[in-house]
């Protein structure tokens, strides 16, 4: 017989619903300790030929700018050295031989920053912060100490760390504008304690808000919202005022010369190459092109949900982009000061600095890859990838500043002043 409905003979009853499946074990010959490896190899699907192949590319780039700087170091540095400070001949004092080039302005180069000195502090030390926070996370990741099977591991790890490096971004800050001759170093302190930590956060919460208006299971839960104001108000900004406070009872920076009172006049037209929108813009290329084939495999494993577990090739590419940072820096540093412009402060700064800008660019090209048809997946890619390049910024920005507050020194220092 046919039924033409088979909820006709359906006989509904209740009570529980049993499901039940078998388990099988097998012996495996993988060890306990390698259980990872197929995961974190992606099955090779990346080959380390690759990531060798970064590294090689970035070494290039690396030898290009150190023959460049020791050229400078060498040849040019050696002569203009040798010629300030040799002794001038009686026919040469009376043609009162006029001296040309960067001794000029040896009264005028340590002059502090003309404009935003308290800003130009706060991103001083917010970069040592994020500085020192992501070289130890780098030695702790290479050594193995965050594995993939605690989930959060290295999130927790940065954050953790950032928070307690706030005691060396006080102290930076603190004995940079004590050097620059402040006053509020309190104001610069609670700037320095809640400009970018803040930015982040409130970013975070906005994104979060949206995650949680999507009923997505992404959203942080609040505890975990209380305990990060918790770790900023309760161990970063009081360790950020300590910093501050033994900051402001050292000592300022000394330099090598004396600054004048009357600031000299920098000669204008300066050259179009050495205007400061060229060199930012020129000054990011190559620390980025030393980075951009690692840079995609990072973006992977955060886009993508693909393990990256390379400390080791990451560690090289990162040593690399900061040498390179500083080298590109004091480059272009000379050829500033070898036309008389003295203010290198903030363009010391932003020209390495500029090498966030164009990993900003690169994420926007990487988006393509993810096809998101979601106004959200804009909002928390670019968002969290602005925050991203804002700490490669100052961290970037303020190993060019150190570079050339290096150099300057020794130069300065290597030559006979009146």
């Amino acid at each position: 017989m046919v039924y033409e409905s088979i909820a006709a003979k359906q006989e509904v009853a209740v009570g529980p619903v049993l499901f039940t499946y078998d388990v099988l074990w097998r012996a495996s010959h993988v060890k306990w300790a390698s259980r990872w490896d197929i995961y974190l190899s992606m099955d090779n699907a990346v080959p380390d030929k690759v990531h060798w192949f970064s590294i090689i590319n970035s070494l290039l780039i690396v030898v290009f700018l150190s023959v460049m700087v020791a050229m400078i170091m060498v040849r040019n540095l050696h002569r203009d050295i040798v010629r300030y400070n040799r002794v001038l001949s009686d026919e040469e004092k009376a043609e009162e031989r006029e001296e040309s080039g960067w001794k000029l302005v040896h009264a005028d180069v340590f002059r502090p920053p003309n404009t935003s000195k308290m800003l130009f502090c706060v991103a001083i030390g917010t970069g040592i912060q994020v500085l020192f926070c992501t070289a130890i996370c780098m030695v702790f990741a290479a050594l193995g100490f965050l594995s993939p099977a605690n989930r959060g591991s290295l999130a927790t790890a940065v954050l953790v760390l950032f928070v307690l490096m706030g005691a060396f971004a006080g102290y930076a800050s603190a004995r940079l504008y004590k050097t620059f001759k402040g006053r509020l170093w309190q104001k610069c302190t609670l700037q320095t304690s809640f400009l970018y930590p803040g930015i982040c956060f409130i970013t975070f919460l906005l994104l979060d808000v949206m995650l949680y208006g999507y009923g997505s299971t992404g959203a942080v839960p609040l505890l975990s919202l209380l305990c990060i104001l918790a770790l900023w108000f309760g161990v970063s900004v009081p360790l950020v005022f300590l910093g501050a406070y033994v900051g402001y009872k050292q000592e300022p920076l000394a330099y090598p010369v004396i600054t004048s009172n009357i600031p000299r006049e920098i000669p204008f037209p300066q050259p179009w190459y050495l205007s400061l929108t060229f060199t930012t813009f020129v000054g990011g290329i190559l620390p980025f092109g030393a980075c951009f084939v690692e840079l995609f495999f990072i973006l992977s494993s955060m886009w993508m949900d693909q393990y990256y577990y390379v400390f080791g090739f990451t560690s090289l590419v990162f040593i690399i982009l900061i040498i390179t940072c500083c080298e590109i820096t004091i480059v272009l540093c000379y050829f500033q000061l070898c036309s008389e412009n003295y203010h290198w402060w903030w363009r010391s700064f932003l020209t390495s600095g500029s090498t966030a800008f164009y990993v900003f660019l690169y994420s926007c090209v990487y988006f393509s890859r993810l096809e998101a048809d979601k106004g959200l997946t804009y909002v928390l890619y670019f968002g969290y990838m602005i925050l991203i390049s804002l700490g490669l910024f100052l961290l970037t920005g303020t190993c060019g500043f150190f570079s050339c507050l290096w150099f300057t020194k020794t130069i300065y220092a290597s030559i006979k002043v009146d």
